[in-house]
């Protein structure tokens, strides 16, 4: 499973990302300080660092400077969104720097980037009896493969990185079909309907009133 070390002294926010990401199906631990994550890095191993900057102990640039040669993978989530800043923390050998607030679907696409892209995902998501081969693309039911067209694959790939998160039907077109959402629902709505029908998740899949849809998966 995905390791990922939560750097961030503001409980509500912490408490946020550890629940998103769990929920997405990582394993998190948090740290509030600069000094602890330092030494928590050097006690286990660890795939993925969100990193704050404003820290006690040790600030996150200090900590970027110390992580960079452990080759582990770094995004700074932080409220300092001045160009300066970004541009700092992008040179010290963060591979992405996200601004608060932000959008939870926002960053745990950014999380799955910079992971498939160091080469650190896990290829096969699971949920109940539903597995997805995320390099060959094979979809899975109870061990049966199930034929998904492109859209309703990204569609449940969609569902699996946020389980248990409502979607908002905006976020999972402009995700999906990557255009801009005009207002129109009935695309999305349809192929809900169709992936429900074909992977039996007529209940998993659950409405949620004037937003969007939940994938409901209890692990």
């Amino acid at each position: 499973m995905i390791k990922i070390l939560i750097v961030e002294d503001e409980r509500p926010i912490a408490d946020l990302l550890d629940m998103s990401l769990t929920a997405a199906g990582y394993s998190c631990d948090c740290i509030d300080n600069g000094l602890d994550a330092a030494d928590a890095v050097e006690e286990k191993h660890y795939d993925l660092i969100l990193l704050d900057v404003m820290l006690p102990g040790s600030d996150g640039f200090e900590l970027m400077e110390y992580f960079a040669p452990l080759q582990i993978p770094v995004i700074f989530i932080t409220a300092r969104s001045s160009v300066k800043d970004r541009i700092r923390g992008l040179k010290l050998g963060a591979d992405d720097y996200i601004v608060k607030p932000f959008e939870i679907a926002e960053l745990l696409a950014r999380v799955e980037t910079v992971l498939r892209r160091c080469h650190k995902t896990d290829s096969r998501i699971t949920a109940g009896d539903v597995t997805v081969d995320t390099q060959s693309r094979v979809v899975t039911r109870a061990g049966e493969p199930v034929q998904l067209t492109a859209k309703e694959y990204n569609l449940l790939l969609l569902f699996l990185q946020n389980k248990n998160i409502a979607l908002f039907r905006e976020t999972i077109y402009e995700r999906v079909w990557e255009n801009e959402y005009m207002g129109d629902s009935r695309t999305v709505d349809l192929h809900v309907q169709r992936l429900r029908k074909k992977l039996g998740w007529q209940e998993k899949i659950a409405a949620v009133y004037k937003v969007g849809y939940r994938l409901e998966v209890r692990e």
